[in-house]
């Protein structure tokens, strides 16, 4: 079999730490890491970051635990080469743009786009400014986006898939851009989906949620100076001291993925806290229920947690888990689970609406349930998804 090299293209965050999953995963044989410019006084301050982190440790105790040891090599200054763990990571550092990535002289078939920059699939490969689509021009043959499209339609060629929720919809005949969606989406779908799946709890007919969401690099380490054209006058104040509220655009990007909830109501928001990871879904769901023969609704909070539980067992095994225990964000540092459900604190509420059909009046049982979900949001839930993804589409390409 013919050497497989993966491309990532970014090192921020989701760059450096995608390299970290598949360097644990073994599939690929080499990387290619394009940084765009310039980075770092030599090729020695490029392996420290790489195999540093001040979230998750240095590299080689995440790989193999406390009796690790580290493993980087510089091979050659001038190309940009390092060895880590046994695998060649080759360093470019000229081309911006995507379309001037020359790939296919590195045997890149597929690149993770991890700038989050190019987020409209409609942007032709030769813009100026840059495309998701240069990667395409520039000889790789897929590309996986690490954000959400922003388009409500998208061509042919290009689809949001979530590893565990809609990853079999994968195209190769077809599908040439792809989108991992977001850390939030992707952790809220994992939750969603067992009740989806569940005949008691299907029957949604709203939602809201909140996601808890640990700060990002596009924040403020102090107060700045707000644009020009500045909406959201928050997201320029300081992260470490402030609490938040802000925007999220998880349940619009939730629709692509999970047509079924295309027609619910739902609203989402997002509220920013001063730690580096380990985000919370507050998730509040009003679902039309049966009623058993003394008039008590079929769906309650054990009954949720149950359909978690199965589901947890059955076809979300890996990727869901239930937790009875009393956790905080730190404990969720790592996890791999796409959301982690926190069964203690699941409840439910049971009513009647009173609603009108046809002239005639009715009484429809309806239960409202507050679920609660950790999940990772760099490492543990969503690049791990992403992850699988990408290792998924390299089988079919």
């Amino acid at each position: 079999m013919s050497s497989r090299v993966l491309g990532i293209n970014a090192m921020g965050r989701i760059g450096k730490l995608t390299l970290w999953y598949h360097l644990d995963r073994n599939r690929f044989d080499s990387f290619v890491m394009n940084a765009g410019r310039h980075i770092g006084r030599s090729m020695d301050a490029i392996a420290q970051y790489l195999t540093k982190d001040s979230t998750y440790g240095p590299l080689y105790r995440w790989l193999d635990g406390h009796r690790g040891r580290p493993d980087v090599q510089v091979i050659d200054e001038e190309k940009g080469i390092l060895r880590i763990h046994g695998k060649e990571v080759r360093i470019l550092r000229e081309a911006r743009n995507p379309k001037d990535v020359d790939w296919s002289a590195h045997g890149v078939d597929i690149v993770v786009e991890c700038s989050g920059k190019f987020r409209n699939v409609a942007v032709p490969a030769d813009d100026p400014k840059g495309s998701i689509r240069g990667h395409l021009a520039a000889g790789a043959k897929v590309v996986i986006n690490s954000s959400a499209f922003k388009e409500k339609e998208l061509p042919e060629d290009a689809a949001m898939i979530i590893y565990g929720i809609n990853h079999e919809t994968y195209d190769p005949a077809k599908h040439t851009i792809v989108s991992a969606a977001s850390c939030t989406t992707t952790g809220l779908a994992h939750m969603l989906k067992p009740l989806l799946d569940n005949e008691a709890t299907k029957n949604i007919a709203s939602a809201s949620m909140s996601t808890i969401h640990a700060s990002t690099p596009s924040q403020m380490v102090l107060d700045k100076v707000p644009k020009a054209d500045e909406k959201d006058l928050r997201k320029g104040r300081a992260v470490y001291n402030n609490i938040i509220l802000t925007s999220t655009n998880a349940a619009n990007a939730l629709k692509p993925v999970m047509p079924e909830m295309a027609d619910v109501g739902f609203m989402a928001d997002s509220v920013r806290i001063p730690t580096t990871t380990g985000s919370l879904i507050a998730l509040y769901l009003t679902i039309q229920t049966e009623v058993d023969e003394s008039g008590a609704p079929l769906v309650t909070a054990e009954s949720i947690n149950l359909a978690y539980e199965a589901a947890a067992a059955g076809p979300a095994k890996g990727l869901l888990r239930v937790s009875y225990e009393q956790n905080v964000s730190c404990d969720i540092i790592g996890e791999d689970a796409a959301a982690i459900i926190e069964a203690t604190l699941t409840e439910s509420t049971f009513c009647y609406l009173s609603v009108e059909v046809d002239g005639k009046k009715a009484k429809v049982p309806v239960a409202h349930a507050k679920i609660m979900g950790w999940y990772d949001n760099e490492l543990g839930s969503y690049t791990h998804r992403m992850g699988e993804l990408t290792e998924y589409i390299a089988d079919k390409v």
